[in-house]
């Protein structure tokens, strides 16, 4: 389903920067001064209450809660309906959020250490903020001094240049730019595919997808049957079936 904006819904404005305590102090009531929330995505678990107390030494003000996916059920549903209803500033937790999670008051989001994450998803984290027309802010950050390597260089370059609305396709492309299309085609290629070879094993996916989808293929498009000749005797001796009658109800259920 392809969502279409409202016309005065703002893209989303995306920040690649280094990781500062002021950024985010400056970020986080920036938001809070304007009625909304925030969301900052740390995802280690182990690492997460570390994280919530930072935040609320850079911000005593706000009400900060934490949310992971190795919480209990019970306990996870009563924070985020709190933080759904405004008891809650912002919300510290992993990349769990990133599951279809629509609150149209959060508008700013802050994800930690960036560079460890994947461009696909970066982009549904994105999609979080920005759900209604108010203006959105979203800011992956990096550690300082940290070397990066090109692979993370090229993704948070990425999630920087694809801002506008419908922009999955380009950045899916851009993620198969990075990462590659594998070895399908290549000499490292082995199993049934190679045992077929490339062209028959298409012909075969598609015949799957077609029965799949109900569309059995029309009779001219059938291969034709082929037909096995082999120098042997295929017929059942009487040492093994002695009774004629039987013997022909086997070779019928045979040629079935």
């Amino acid at each position: 389903t392809i969502e279409t904006p409202p016309e005065d819904r703002y893209p989303v404005q995306t920040y690649v920067v280094e990781y500062h305590p002021d950024l985010v102090r400056d970020a986080i009531r920036r938001e809070l001064g304007r009625g909304g929330q925030v969301y900052f995505i740390h995802n280690r678990i182990q690492d997460l209450e570390r994280v919530m107390l930072h935040v609320k030494e850079l911000v005593p003000e706000a009400r900060v809660a934490m949310a992971h996916g190795q919480m209990k059920e019970n306990d996870l549903e009563d924070v985020m309906l709190a933080f759904v209803e405004g008891e809650y500033d912002v919300l510290v937790c992993t990349t769990i959020i990133e599951n279809g999670l629509d609150i149209a008051n959060v508008n700013t989001l802050i994800v930690d250490e960036a560079d460890q994450l994947g461009l696909a998803q970066l982009y549904r984290l994105r999609g979080r903020v920005g759900r209604t027309n108010r203006l959105a802010y979203a800011y992956f950050t990096y550690r300082p001094q940290k070397v990066i390597n090109i692979q993370a260089q090229k993704r948070l370059n990425a999630i920087r240049e694809f801002t506008e609305f419908g922009s999955g396709f380009k950045i899916a492309m851009r993620d198969l730019e990075i990462r590659g299309a594998g070895n399908l085609l290549g000499p490292e290629q082995h199993g049934q595919m190679l045992a077929v070879g490339f062209d028959l094993y298409c012909k075969l996916l598609a015949e799957a997808v077609e029965e799949a989808r109900g569309r059995m293929p029309r009779e001219e498009e059938k291969p034709p049957v082929p037909l096995i000749e082999l120098r042997v005797d295929a017929y059942l001796p009487d040492n093994y079936i002695s009774q004629s009658g039987l013997k022909m109800e086997m070779y019928r259920r045979l040629s079935l």
